[in-house]
């Protein structure tokens, strides 16, 4: 039986790179039913016309990548839909990207008695030309879980959102992603809920999925040249207050504290970079680092910042 695959995409400011994704999807080996777009600009980046396969739903308010993703998977649901293929707006999946990862999902999920949760590409980074690493919890943290060329696929607990076909039939009984995190660290938390109710989530190295990721930017520190990423305010609040949230969280005993003491640690590691090597807004970013983590020290989730 042929799998009934519907497409989702959060658009937010940036047109051209909302319609290479659209067109990199459409021009897939083996055809996509439905394209669900959120649309998070102001402005609707992109016009409603007569094709039917693209479903464009505009929130000028911003309702975040967590929300964005709920309204497509409730909507897969309801459609009937055997896969949702979640994507940012800057990714660019291969020709045959779905067609290998069906193929693999396919024959695994045969072996596997249906236990796959997430199967997804791999992604890299059109910049640096690395590969973005899944991550896997460990004790008090997320770790990048270190990719393997040498295999067809292995398991981590968080594929990154970009480029994940999420099995709806897992999805209804995981349940929907966590719409307060609004931003970051959306990707982290679905995947290992996944893992706890004892499905597997797949990064297959045979499909690819060039990604744009963060802002990187070559340094040199203490004479060695280190790769550093520029965030905006709004980005440096949520990566701090989420992963902080999700970090002390799932860890449990007393990795809860040793979570807390390398939350603390990054926070000075970020605003030692946005000192050194930020020329923008420092104060503005200091701030938002602060606050990002006391919040999620605190508990406090929703669009706040």
């Amino acid at each position: 039986m042929t799998a009934k695959v519907a497409a989702y995409i959060t658009v937010y400011k940036d047109k051209q790179a909302a319609r290479n994704c659209l067109q990199a999807i459409k021009s897939q080996s083996i055809p996509i039913d439905k394209i669900f777009v959120v649309d998070n600009s102001e402005q609707e980046l992109l016009k409603r016309d007569n094709n039917p396969s693209v479903l464009i739903h505009h929130y000028p308010e911003n309702v975040g990548i967590g929300q964005g993703l709920v309204l497509a998977l409730e909507w897969a649901i309801k459609e009937g839909y055997d896969f949702l293929w979640t994507f940012d707006q800057d990714s660019l999946p291969t020709k045959n990207c779905l067609e290998i990862l069906l193929n693999y999902y396919n024959k695994l999920s045969l072996e596997d008695d249906n236990k796959i949760g997430i199967i997804a590409p791999t992604p890299i980074d059109q910049k640096t030309e690395k590969v973005i690493q899944g991550a896997t919890f460990v004790k008090d943290h997320f770790i990048g879980y270190i990719h393997n060329h040498n295999v067809d696929f292995y398991d981590c607990d968080s594929p990154i959102t970009s480029g994940s076909l999420i099995s709806i039939t897992a999805a209804k009984i995981v349940g929907f992603p966590r719409s307060e995190l609004f931003i970051d660290g959306i990707d982290l938390d679905y995947g290992l809920r996944f893992r706890q109710q004892g499905f597997r989530n797949l990064i297959i190295t045979k499909a690819s999925m060039y990604h744009n990721f963060g802002n990187p930017v070559k340094v040199k520190f203490f004479q060695k040249e280190i790769i550093v990423h520029k965030y905006s305010g709004l980005r440096y609040y949520y990566i701090n207050r989420n992963h902080t949230y999700l970090e002390t969280r799932y860890a449990q005993g007393l990795y809860r504290l040793t979570s807390c003491a390398r939350r603390i640690k990054y926070l000075l590691r970020s605003i030692v970079i946005i000192l050194l090597y930020d020329p923008e807004e420092k104060s503005l970013k200091i701030w938002a680092c602060l606050l990002g983590i006391f919040h999620g020290f605190q508990g406090k989730l929703g669009k706040v910042w």
